[in-house]
């Protein structure tokens, strides 16, 4: 019987809708509830459970006690086994850190762990590549390749690595990024090692690459072809990144690089807002909507950006989505399409589709939206 170690970090990505831009540290952590922040993980972590469930008599999943994974492998009907209880309620990056030597020491066959960048450094520091191991992507920030596409992916790989598929083990890299430096609008991202990842790349997500600095005229020009086309009276939400960042700059006004702000008429409305900030000025006003790809990787909306909730786009038509890329972006991208995930599957349908995305002044290219599961 195969087994699989399950580590699911239950906070992961709370700061994202309340446009924390992570949730490293207690004080983060409570800003991000007093905010009205939930867990998302648990859900994630579900979703890519399910994709095993036809293996269940199969395998046996070791886990920690209650949030950690017990939760969700009893909820999913699994057969699992308790080796870690965690010192408390509140679980800490040490808790992974321990589940982690634990699930080595119980010879796993493989590492399903739930969270984002900071998860995938603890899960080295713990196991390095001793183990392999498969991310499911809940985080806000998510820039190591360590992790799957979507949750969905994620629990396809490991069924396919569980069933003996011809699957390389390929050393893939941990990287992240400073949580303080990255709300002060400064991306300051590391290497911290590498995690042994069965490699797919149907299901795996590239290294989160930067626009190139040569892109920065493309990224002018983007940005005056942005304004030129602005339309009195309505409001503009403008998305993170560096190329978004420059129609503000163009126009003068104070921007958040890494966070959504939102203009009318030319001028700012507000800056750095979170998803409720977003419905509360929105309303039922008119809106366009301007966005960038993550470069390397291509997610439109559900990665980096999870203010754009699926509430949000629930209120925006597509024809009122810009979306803004540099030549050198596309190019990280290769031939893939870009993606959407929101967690919801109504919305991430209705912004499927083709759109033009804005190269240059005057310049368009024809990509595909996605939904991956």
């Amino acid at each position: 019987m195969k087994k699989i170690g399950l580590i699911v970090n239950p906070i992961a990505g709370m700061g994202g809708r309340v446009g924390l831009k992570g949730t490293d540290g207690l004080d983060v952590l409570i800003k991000a509830r007093e905010l009205g922040s939930v867990p998302e993980a648990p859900a994630k972590a579900a979703k890519a459970l399910e994709k095993l469930v036809p293996l269940k008599d199969e395998f046996k999943i070791f886990v920690a006690a209650g949030s950690m994974g017990e939760d969700e492998v009893k909820e999913a009907g699994l057969n699992y086994e308790v080796v870690y209880t965690p010192v408390s309620d509140e679980t800490t990056s040490e808790d992974t850190v321990a589940l982690a030597e634990m699930l080595e020491k119980n010879n796993v066959d493989l590492i399903l762990f739930v969270g984002g960048d900071g998860t995938a450094r603890d899960i080295f520091n713990a196991v390095e590549t001793r183990v392999p191991a498969i991310g499911v992507p809940a985080g806000v920030k998510i820039h190591s390749p360590v992790y799957a596409n979507t949750p969905e992916s994620a629990g396809v790989l490991a069924y396919d690595y569980l069933r003996g598929a011809n699957l390389t083990l390929r050393d893939e890299e941990v990287v992240d990024l400073d949580e303080e430096a990255f709300r002060q609008d400064r991306v300051e991202v590391a290497l911290y090692g590498y995690l042994k990842v069965p490699y797919d790349e149907t299901h795996l997500q590239g290294l989160k690459s930067q626009t190139p600095p040569s892109d920065e005229y493309a990224q002018e020009s983007i940005a005056l072809q942005v304004i030129d086309d602005m339309e009195d009276g309505v409001f503009y939400v403008i998305g993170s990144g560096t190329t978004p960042m420059q129609i503000l700059k163009e126009l003068g006004l104070p921007y958040t690089i890494l966070g959504v702000d939102i203009i009318k008429d030319k001028q700012l409305v507000a800056k750095d807002v979170n998803e409720n900030q977003l419905l509360e000025i929105l309303g039922d006003h008119p809106f366009k909507l301007v966005v960038t790809p993550m470069g390397g990787q291509g997610y439109i909306f559900g990665r980096g950006n999870q203010q754009l909730s699926a509430d949000v786009l629930r209120k925006i038509d597509k024809k009122d989505i810009i979306i803004i890329a540099t030549p050198g972006k596309l190019h990280t991208l290769r031939d893939k399409d870009l993606m959407v995930y929101t967690m919801d599957d109504e919305v991430d349908a209705k912004l499927a589709g083709y759109y033009r995305v804005i190269v240059g002044y005057g310049y368009y290219q024809v990509k595909k939206i996605s939904c991956y599961k």
